[in-house]
């Protein structure tokens, strides 16, 4: 294990592992949204999150004082860490979260959230020097098309996908695809040399912080400890909060931003897949083109041919 933790440290992954790293990632990030429909009806989403995040660090604060994993060297970059906390965990988790307790359906909720890629990339520019090519572009488009399709296949004639919640649940999911989406760009900007474990302890306890105070101001904080919510929660613990998060941020730091937002066109074909298997969800002929062109698009964007990135 030592070892494991090292090469993370280290940023020295094996070519091997690093190119099987986003499939892996998309895989473990899908079962966020179903981790959120098994969970929510037994406590609300605030609640939910801090529960999680408080697990989450009772797990990663002994394990990089073991390890001896060094903290940030400078206040300042402890400050940047937060921020991106706030950002990529806080505000995309809570508003994922809060939506979908709304009444949002968790399709339509990943549809919107896939749009990060097209806002990363249309930041990305401005923010990190990133250019992108034409092919590039023309990828983002198609992921967008694919998620259309997968999630568009789901709807009966003459049904809208704004059935059923009202404009509070679509500003969550909204606040939710502006975090992640500028979280993604702040994290490259300011958090290269960000240690990855004792990192996502920081973000953790700032985003842990954010939630639990919403949880005080506007929910009633009580929980059904079921034992689905807890099989649940410890999934979203050792799956989503640890394991899928030291993948994003590795990730990150190793790729384009607008390459690394495109992996998340794959996230909504993923998760109808897991809810096809989990709840016999029907995935029409149309959903299964959908996800084509997703995959289609996302190669397109990854693909490291063609003109580099230019970084300041």
């Amino acid at each position: 294990m030592p070892s494991i933790f090292n090469k993370l440290r280290t940023n020295d992954l094996p070519s091997a592992g690093l190119a099987a790293m986003p499939a892996l990632f998309v895989l473990l990030w899908s079962t966020g949204f179903i981790g959120a429909k098994f969970g929510l009806p037994y406590a609300e989403p605030f609640t939910f999150l801090f529960i999680r995040f408080l697990l989450t660090l009772l797990l990663l604060i002994p394990l990089v004082v073991v390890m001896r994993i060094p903290w940030p060297s400078s206040p300042r970059l402890w400050t940047h860490i937060a921020i991106s906390g706030f950002l990529v965990h806080g505000a995309y988790l809570g508003g994922v979260f809060y939506g979908i307790y709304l009444g949002m359906p968790a399709g339509l909720a990943a549809l919107l959230v896939g749009l990060q890629p097209l806002l990363t990339a249309a930041f990305a520019g401005p923010l990190l020097g990133e250019q992108l090519s034409w092919r590039q572009w023309t990828g983002l488009a198609l992921g967008l098309i694919g998620i259309s399709l997968v999630l568009g296949s789901k709807l009966e004639l003459g049904e809208s996908l704004f059935d059923g919640f009202g404009i509070s649940a679509l500003l969550c999911v909204t606040a939710a695809l502006m975090g992640i989406s500028l979280g993604t760009l702040y994290q490259k900007r300011y958090c290269t040399s960000m240690p990855l474990l004792s990192g996502a302890v920081i973000q953790y306890l700032a985003a842990g912080a954010l939630l639990g105070v919403g949880a005080l101001l506007f929910e009633s904080r009580q929980v059904e400890w079921s034992s689905t919510f807890v099989l649940t929660l410890g999934w979203l613990v050792l799956i989503l909060s640890i394991a899928a998060i030291l993948l994003l941020m590795a990730l990150i730091k190793k790729g384009e931003a607008s390459r690394v937002a495109s992996l998340f066109y794959l996230v909504p074909p993923v998760t109808a897949l897991q809810a096809w298997w989990l709840f016999d969800e029907h995935l029409p002929l149309l959903g299964l083109v959908g996800m084509l062109v997703a995959i289609t698009g996302v190669v397109m964007v990854i693909r490291k041919s063609g003109p580099k990135a230019i970084r300041r």
